[in-house]
């Protein structure tokens, strides 16, 4: 028999720098080695889809085997993993294009080809290198094809050192399609065994519009692994409350019931579809300082990354995947592009998870309060860095109050409830919840009948000084400048508090002010005061007390501001001191001064500046009072 073009063997060339660009393949472009069967998988879909649209013309492409699917077939003892499919298969040209010049990709040319005739959606590969990285598991490749409607079936083999071979295949080609063996290196057995192969594909690839099979060893009976349909492009009414919760784990790592599900298909200049979930629960990892969202990406099914911003930081929460059909790639598809797209999609997502959030407050509140309960701190971070959607976030905000201190109180229903000439929001920020509302700022606001928001998440110190209202109300601290609470009537049956301080009051508190010297910014009758007889405020400029507090705590302030020491001039420890000064015991005021002003650290969650005076005063006034 003559030998032909179409019957010699031959050895070709790449036509690159293929050791030093196969080197790059494999220890550069590509992080993890399991992403070399996501994309043989790919590759595989992509052929599949190929037939199945050239098919829509020539239906006798199918011949007798119309249902299209890919097979994995592992063998530990030949230590061999195999990928086929049964899609358009190739031909002698087609292998030396698509595999012959590394990111030449043949889905590229196959759109091309296309036009705008038909539709390629959901074809995957463009840029030609995805077959490549089989080489960081195998040491040869072999690749053996028949494209639909031909009879002559192929072999294309390598080593990936610098050089190919294609040749006629023999007896074992498939009828149909393309079969990709490859022959594991030592470092690569574990791809061998059928659960790395299965925990891969359910991992990256069990969304691809083709059903997946997998042999887990010669001679047994194929397993299906992947059905081919994404839950998340069914229909709604296709998918059961049992499917969204199953699917919710799988993708969450949880085990708790979603506590909200959002299932969307966004069409118009993007078209994406979006299956996302709140947990009932916090997520270990809530409040890790990188911030890692747990939104996965598809483009047209196939896994792209989990590790890439979708959502704001403070969505970080919410889980579940986002699949774009028209989303650019990058080289290795571990990281998207940026692009309008992406930022569009980015933006579509976030509004429409807020949305649903505001939906679900204002129709179901006892669901939604148990949503807060787990997650308001973290939502809270977008007051703070999501200017933006700042204003839909003040209406998902839920407060502790002086009024409500169970939770749960809305920005809306604390403005409905201003008292008469009240023009401001008040608020407390600290570290514990239960000392704010035991502190004595909160005493002539509640005389009044002043409502204050109770702020004990650390964000809070930094949100409200960022915000510059709701409703036309600015936020304004309890604990910095003056009050300004004259004007607002008292609650019924609440006692008056103290007028303008009598003269021998005023000048005791001059006293105390000479004698505190360094120590405080000022020494001043309060309007804030109604039971205590002392309290530390901050002064009009600057950091509220509970901000320089963190600021502090977190070596952020260079020095730490004066505090103006508010004396209660009603108070009956007050009116004793100036009786004792008109006496001339002014060493004892002066010992009274000083303590005061560690009583009202103490209040504030601090220890007494000067320990070692604190226990000497505290010693002279004791045994003073008892002896």
């Amino acid at each position: 028999m003559a030998t032909t073009d179409q019957t010699r063997a031959e050895s070709r060339p790449f036509e690159a720098d293929v050791s030093r660009l196969l080197h790059l393949m494999v220890h550069s472009v590509y992080s993890e080695r399991d992403i070399f069967l996501r994309e043989l998988v790919a590759n595989a879909a992509d052929a599949c889809e190929k037939l199945r649209t050239l098919a829509l013309q020539d239906h006798a492409l199918l011949g007798n085997d119309p249902d299209l699917r890919i097979t994995i077939a592992a063998d530990p003892d030949a230590k061999t993993l195999t990928v086929a499919d049964n899609g358009i298969g190739m031909n002698r040209d087609d292998l030396a294009d698509a595999l012959g010049t590394i990111a030449r990709s043949g889905t590229r040319a196959f759109l091309d080809q296309l036009g705008e005739q038909g539709d390629g959606s959901r074809l995957i590969g463009q840029f030609g290198v995805g077959f490549y990285s089989a080489f960081m598991v195998a040491d040869r490749v072999d690749v053996v094809t028949r494209k639909a409607g031909e009879s002559a079936a192929w072999r294309w083999s390598s080593d990936g050192q610098g050089s190919y071979t294609i040749e006629p295949a023999g007896d074992d080609a498939p009828a149909r399609g393309t079969r990709v063996v490859l022959h594991l290196n030592e470092q690569s057995q574990e791809f061998a065994g059928g659960a790395a192969v299965e925990r891969i594909v359910r991992e990256h690839g069990s969304a691809v519009p083709v059903p997946i099979d997998l042999v887990e060893k010669p001679g047994e009976a194929p397993r299906r692994i992947a059905d081919g349909a994404a839950i998340w492009a069914k229909p709604k009414s296709e998918v059961s409350e049992e499917d969204y919760a199953n699917f919710y784990q799988s993708v969450s790592g949880q085990f708790d019931a979603p506590a909200l599900t959002m299932h969307w298909r966004a069409e118009g200049r993007h078209e994406y579809s979006v299956l996302a979930f709140v947990p009932s629960t916090p997520p270990l990892a809530l409040f890790d300082p990188l911030r890692k969202g747990r939104m996965k990406l598809y483009v047209r099914r196939i896994f792209i990354a989990d590790d890439i911003d979708l959502l704001p930081g403070w969505m970080r929460f919410v889980s579940g995947v986002v699949d774009s059909a028209d989303l650019p790639l990058n080289l290795s598809r571990e990281t998207i592009q940026e692009s309008p797209i992406l930022g569009a999609i980015r933006k579509g997502v976030a509004n429409r998870v807020m949305s649903e959030l505001e939906k679900l407050a204002d129709k179901e509140p006892e669901r939604y309060a148990k949503v807060w309960e787990a997650f308001g701190a973290v939502i809270k971070e977008g007051l703070y860095e999501d200017y933006e959607r700042r204003d839909g976030l003040f209406k998902l905000a839920r407060f502790a109050t002086s009024a409500h201190p169970e939770g749960g109180r809305s920005l809306a229903q604390y403005v409905t409830d201003l008292r008469p000439n009240q023009t401001a929001i008040w608020y407390l920020v600290g570290d514990d919840a239960a000392r704010l509302k035991a502190s004595p700022h909160l005493e002539g606001f509640r005389a009044r009948g002043v409502e204050v928001l109770l702020l004990s998440d650390p964000v809070d110190a930094f949100w409200v000084q960022t915000a510059v209202g709701y409703e036309g109300k600015p936020f304004r601290s309890v604990t910095q400048g003056a009050a300004d609470l004259d004007a607002v009537p008292l609650a019924e049956g609440a006692a008056a508090p103290a007028a303008e301080p009598s003269a021998p009051v005023a000048t005791v508190l001059a006293f105390m002010k000479e004698k505190l010297g360094d120590a405080v910014a000022d020494v001043r009758p309060s309007t804030r005061l109604a039971e205590s007889p002392a309290c530390l405020v901050a002064a009009e400029a600057g950091p509220d007390r509970g901000l320089e507090r963190i600021l502090a705590a977190h070596g952020r302030l260079k020095e730490a501001s004066k505090p103006v020491l508010e004396i209660n001039p009603g108070h009956a420890l007050v009116a004793s001191l100036a009786e004792h000064f008109g006496r001339g015991e002014r060493d004892a005021v002066e010992d009274a001064a000083f303590l005061l002003l560690d009583q009202a650290r103490a209040a504030d969650g601090l220890p007494p500046a000067d320990p070692a005076g604190f226990a000497a005063r505290l010693d002279r006034v004791l045994r003073k009072a008892l002896g």
